[in-house]
């Protein structure tokens, strides 16, 4: 089964080779940020990726709450097919 890592490493490769451009976030002072920006065409994604089953932290379910409330979807990735489906 593979771990976090990899399934950010697939899927980022993946979305990276259909013409996304991707870069690892990381918000100073913010805990529970999304862990990917990915925007291809006007189009902006943001992925938190999990081991599969793996579950949001409190932290990450205040912060993607935030988010939502600000127009802006988090999209929960756990497994490299559901993450490939977002990029294709």
């Amino acid at each position: 089964m593979p771990v976090e890592s990899q399934i950010q490493s697939a899927v980022i490769d993946f979305a990276r080779k259909n013409g996304w451009y991707t870069r690892r976030l990381e918000w100073i002072g913010r805990v529970g940020a999304p862990d990917v920006f990915a925007a291809r065409n006007g189009i902006i994604l943001l992925i938190e990726f999990k081991r599969p089953g793996g579950k949001l932290s409190p932290g990450q379910v205040a912060e993607h709450a935030l988010l939502y409330k600000h127009g802006i979807r988090v999209y929960v990735v756990d497994n490299i097919e559901d993450g490939y489906a977002y990029f294709r």
